[in-house]
């Protein structure tokens, strides 16, 4: 497949392939599900028995920003961002954690890198 083909599936120009190919720079996440679908796996490397780890690959999948998913899961984007960091709790961190820990199990149909 030459660059053209992938920047077309990707809706990206394909300077941006040459340049995700050469780390230049790095796919916006909301284009991370069309490259996992591409590839057929989860090219991330991520430890999802964690709750960090759960967040990121929940947000890959769909393509959120860490805002956006805040937005979803209705609370601050800043406690996301210290989720993920490995810090924090949050009155919701239990139900959020088993929301993602039920989605992934039902959802995760690439094997993670």
């Amino acid at each position: 497949m030459v660059q053209t083909d992938l920047a077309r599936l990707f809706n990206v120009t394909p300077d941006c392939i040459t340049y995700w190919e050469h780390n230049r720079s790095k796919p916006q996440v909301q284009h991370y599900p069309d490259i996992i679908e591409f590839l057929g796996y989860f090219p991330f490397k991520l430890d999802i028995s964690t709750f960090e780890g759960k967040i990121k690959a929940y947000r890959y999948i769909n393509g959120l920003s860490q805002k956006n998913f805040a937005k979803n899961m209705v609370i601050d984007p800043a406690t996301v961002t210290r989720w993920e960091e490995g810090k924090g709790r949050g009155p919701k961190r239990k139900e959020i954690e088993a929301f993602l820990s039920n989605f992934l199990v039902n959802n995760l149909n690439y094997p993670i890198d």
